[in-house]
């Protein structure tokens, strides 16, 4: 790592220890257990979600590989949310009382850690926004293309290991709505869609349909 010495990133590689796999449906957290570590997704996809006061899930969000869970717990020291596999994951943990004593001698570090907390605030952007169906769908896809594409992988031919209901949920639309946005933008030929396969096919189509909303704002 750039701007590291030997020693620190002795110190750094420490903290880490590999865990996994979890298959899917198992539990990384569960809502209100203390926080002690953040994680890096190494491989697979976990989801996050909480339980509303009537027991029905309400998802928060996706982790990719190469992606942090679990820094909205920092503030609480517990954790606020449930995480769980999608499919077979593994991660990296790194226990976070260490890594925040190992910061304050790391600038760098710091500054990494501060750059993840903005990222993760900037998740809720998709949904804070009051969206209609189809642009809300096009930013998804689209935030979706983007995280794989900055780490190396396709960014118009990716799986969606979550279902369509989960996606629903998560962009707080009904299931059979995201089903028919999804064979909308099939049937115009923005997108292919093959089970869980998304082939983005015209990327600036969604790009203009997601942007529709910030001039409708």
């Amino acid at each position: 790592m750039k701007g590291y010495d030997k020693g620190a990133l002795a110190e750094l590689h420490v903290l880490v220890d590999h865990v996994g796999p979890y298959h899917a449906g198992q539990y990384i957290f569960r809502a209100g257990e203390p926080f002690e570590a953040i994680a890096a997704v190494r491989a697979g996809v976990v989801k996050t979600f909480i339980d509303d006061s009537l027991g029905n899930e309400q998802v928060l969000g996706f982790s990719l590989p190469g992606e942090v869970i679990g820094l909205n717990a920092i503030h609480g020291e517990r954790y606020p949310c449930n995480a769980v596999a999608l499919d077979t994951v593994s991660l990296c943990r790194i226990s976070f009382p260490r890594l925040s004593l190992l910061a304050t001698r790391m600038p760098t570090l710091q500054a990494k850690l501060f750059s993840l907390l903005s990222a993760e605030i900037g998740k809720a952007a998709v949904l804070a926004a009051n969206y209609r169906t189809e642009e809300r769908m096009a930013a998804f896809l689209l935030d979706i293309s983007a995280r794989y594409s900055r780490r190396g992988f396709s960014a118009n031919r990716f799986n969606l290991t979550m279902t369509r209901s989960e996606i629903a949920n998560y962009l707080r639309m009904a299931p059979e709505t995201a089903s028919r946005v999804l064979r909308r933008l099939s049937d115009d030929k923005v997108i292919l869609v093959n089970q869980r396969e998304i082939i983005l096919l015209q990327p600036e189509r969604l790009a203009q349909m997601a942007a529709q909303d910030d001039a409708n704002a």
